[in-house]
C-alpha cells in the first residue's frame, strides 16, 4: 500500500476508534456545568427558575424531565440531521421536542400525579425552552449523534443542577423543610416567607451566578 493511502487510512481508523469517553467527549458533560452553564453563563431558562423552585420535589422532577429531553432531541436530531430540509428544520425540531415532552408529562400523570400538578404548564413549556432548542441549532444539527446525546445530558443536567440549588435554599429558608421534611423547625427556625416568593429565585440565581464568577474569574466581562 502507498504512503498516500496510508495517509487517507489513518484518520478513518483514528476516528472510529475514539472512545466512547475520550477527553473531547467528556468536555460535553463537564462544560455546561461550569464554563458553559446555561442558566448562570448563558442566562437560559429562567422563568423556570422562578416559578417551581419553591421545593426541591417538584425541581428535581422538573431538572429529570429537561434531562430526558434534552438528550434523546438532541439523539433524534442528530440522527436525522442530512435528512432534514435547512427551511423546514425549526419545525422538525419543535415536532420532535413536542413528542418527547408529550411522552415525559404522561409518563410524570401516571407515576407523580401531585408532583405532575405543581409543575403544572411548566412541562409543556419545556417544548419552546430556549436551552433545548440552541443545543439542537448549535449542536445536534453538526455533531454525530453520541456527542449530541452528551451535549444534551450535560446541559440537562447543568440546568437541573441550577434549579435544585436553587430550590434547596428556597425550601430550606422559606419553610424549614426539604423535601416536606422537617429540617430546621425543630431547632426552633422560624421560616422566612419572603424565601417562598418568585424575586427570591432570581435573587439566589445572582447569587449563585456571584459565586460562580468569583469563583471562576474567566467568566467575568471586563468591557
Amino acid at each position: 500500500m502507498s504512503e498516500a493511502a496510508e495517509e487517507l487510512k489513518a484518520p478513518a481508523i483514528k476516528e472510529k476508534s475514539e472512545p466512547l469517553f475520550s477527553k473531547k467527549n467528556r468536555k460535553l458533560l463537564s462544560d455546561p456545568m461550569d464554563d458553559n452553564n446555561p442558566v448562570t453563563v448563558q442566562v437560559l431558562g429562567i422563568c423556570s427558575a422562578l416559578a417551581i423552585t419553591v421545593q426541591l420535589e417538584p425541581s428535581v422532577v422538573m431538572g429529570v424531565s429537561v434531562i430526558v429531553v434534552c438528550a434523546f432531541s438532541n439523539l433524534l436530531i442528530s440522527l436525522i440531521r442530512n435528512l432534514i430540509p435547512d427551511r423546514i428544520r425549526i419545525i422538525v425540531q419543535l415536532v420532535v421536542v413536542a413528542f418527547l415532552v408529550i411522552l415525559v408529562d404522561q409518563i410524570l400523570k401516571a407515576f407523580v400525579y401531585d408532583v405532575s400538578k405543581q409543575l403544572s404548564v411548566f412541562v409543556g413549556l419545556i417544548i419552546t425552552n430556549c436551552i433545548i432548542m440552541g443545543r439542537l441549532e448549535a449542536f445536534a444539527l453538526q455533531n454525530k449523534p453520541w456527542p449530541a446525546l452528551l451535549d444534551g445530558i450535560g446541559n440537562g443536567a447543568a440546568y437541573g443542577a441550577v434549579l435544585v440549588l436553587v430550590a434547596f435554599f428556597r425550601e430550606l429558608l422559606g419553610s424549614g423543610k426539604l423535601f416536606g421534611a422537617d429540617m430546621l423547625l425543630w431547632l426552633g427556625y422560624e421560616p422566612n416567607g419572603m424565601m417562598i416568593l418568585p424575586p427570591m429565585a432570581l435573587i439566589v440565581v445572582g447569587l449563585i451566578i456571584w459565586a460562580q464568577r468569583a469563583r471562576n474569574t474567566k467568566l467575568i466581562e471586563t468591557h
